[in-house]
This record gives structure tokens, sequence and C-alpha cells, in this order.
């Protein structure tokens, strides 16, 4: 993720092994732009979460034989 146009400066507390993980993964200058897309990829499934809630409110619950018998075909 790179540079956006704008940006604003949060102060946050987390897990100190969370922190780890991350500084593992990207070393100390990406650890902003890691947490950013982090949040971001919540953001988009909090979002879909929304989606699917409206849908089953309108359709009904997803019908659990019909999931696994897609993924059955999938998985072949």
């Amino acid at each position: 993720m790179g540079s956006p146009a704008s940006a604003e400066k949060h102060s946050v507390t987390i897990p100190a092994a969370t922190s780890d993980g991350v500084r593992a993964r990207v070393g100390k200058r990406g650890f902003s732009s890691y947490v950013a897309s982090a949040v971001a990829r919540q953001l988009e499934r909090d979002a879909l979460d929304d989606i699917l809630g409206r849908m089953e409110a309108k359709n009904g619950p997803v019908d659990e034989d019909a999931i696994a018998a897609i993924m059955a075909r999938l998985s072949e």
C-alpha cells in the first residue's frame, strides 16, 4: 500500500506479540503501511458481512447442504 495522498496519524494499542509479528514481516519502516492495509481489509470484510446480512434477511438463511454440495464439486 503506497503513500496515500491524505493520511492521518493515530495512536493505537496492540498486543506486543502482534506488534512483534508485524515487525518480523515488514521491519520498522513498513509497520504503518502493513497496519493500514490490514484495517482496509477488515473494512472490506465488514462491508461484505453487511451485504450478507441483508441478503439473509431478505432471502432467509443459506442452505448448508447446498454449500456442501458446491464445495464438494469444487474440490473434485
